[in-house]
């Protein structure tokens, strides 16, 4: 596994970040198809013994579970220092109008239960989940900027907006003194290259980190178009992110796999990795099989033969996933 800087500091994650929303209760929250704490464990046990050090989790993943789950877990896996763990704030996570969002009521209430679930005294990167058009920016900066002080938080991150919204965010946090984001974790693959436009060229002039979601769109680009699974039956968000008119661009990944003999993952992920923004892509795993084809794509070089082809499909559209 090779480690790399989040964009510009110190901190190093490994180059395949393990993301924590398939480890879960199901009878907790909304994903009735995550892995109970007995069948999660191996996975991230699996993870560690191949050099992943960096797991993003989030508050709302199964009303919390998820982070208790992996906190229990990595805690006797890798001593603190050697992890990095990320989680997000933004989630619903109680009735009422003060339940969720980036108030600075909100993020001091969360974070203290981030900390609590995942049996840690700090956090490596804390992210906002999505931009909350209900709450000024400044506060919200000014919010994450006093825990980052306190050393309740190292580094601070963002997720899934326009990249007008992040610059206003960057530009305030560096004329108001505060601590800026260091990573973008955003909707980006084979089926969804509408970062490219702007997101992912501000990132690399700003020296953000980009730490990418669903790199393998769902798994729409790991398996036949047609064949669904217990997540993708029920996954109502991920069934609003990916069209029909996409399914020739699966079918080149297919191809491409074929041709080099490896699973249709490990190509669908080399080409995210192959982008010189990407810092580390976030991957999935309910199969120790997701975890091997992960880390075998770090090691996977397309031609720009191949990379075009897989490229030369893809019809831009509207941006998904916000």
């Amino acid at each position: 596994m090779d480690y790399v800087n989040l964009g510009t500091t110190g901190l190093q994650v490994s180059r395949i970040c393990l993301g924590c929303m398939s480890f879960g209760e199901p009878e907790r929250g909304n994903h009735r198809w995550t892995l109970p704490e007995d069948e999660s464990r191996p996975l991230l046990r699996q993870a560690v013994e191949a050099g992943i050090t960096f797991f993003d989790t989030a508050n709302g993943y199964s009303a919390g579970s998820s982070e208790e789950i992996v906190g229990r877990a990595l805690a006797e896996l890798l001593p603190r220092e050697q992890l990095v763990l990320a989680t997000k704030v933004f989630g619903q996570m109680a009735d009422g109008p003060n339940g969720g969002g980036l108030s600075r009521k909100a993020i001091l209430w969360q974070v203290d239960e981030s900390l609590r679930r995942l049996g840690t005294d700090y956090i490596d990167l804390y992210q906002i989940h999505r931009w909350d058009p209900r709450t000024p920016i400044l506060e919200t900066l000014e919010t994450l900027h006093e825990l980052v002080r306190s050393g309740k938080v190292r580094y601070l991150g963002a997720s899934s907006m326009w990249a007008w919204q992040f610059s206003k965010a960057q530009y305030l946090a560096r004329i108001h003194g505060l601590t800026p984001f260091v990573s973008m974790q955003d909707h980006y693959n084979l089926l969804n290259r509408e970062e490219e436009r702007e997101m992912l060229p501000l990132c690399a002039d700003l020296g953000v980190g980009v730490i990418p979601w669903s790199p393998l769109a769902r798994g729409k680009l790991t398996r036949p178009w047609d064949e669904s699974t217990a997540r993708s039956e029920t996954d109502e968000f991920g069934k609003k992110l990916y069209r029909e008119e996409d399914r020739g661009i699966a079918e080149t990944v297919a191809a491409i796999a074929e041709e080099r003999g490896v699973p249709r993952a490990q190509v669908a992920l080399a080409w995210v990795l192959a982008n010189p923004v990407v810092t580390a892509p976030i991957i999935g795993a309910t199969k120790a099989g997701h975890i091997d084809d992960a880390v075998a794509a770090a090691d996977l070089v397309l031609t720009d033969e191949e990379k075009a082809r897989l490229e030369e499909g893809y019809q831009p559209h509207a941006v998904a996933g916000f």
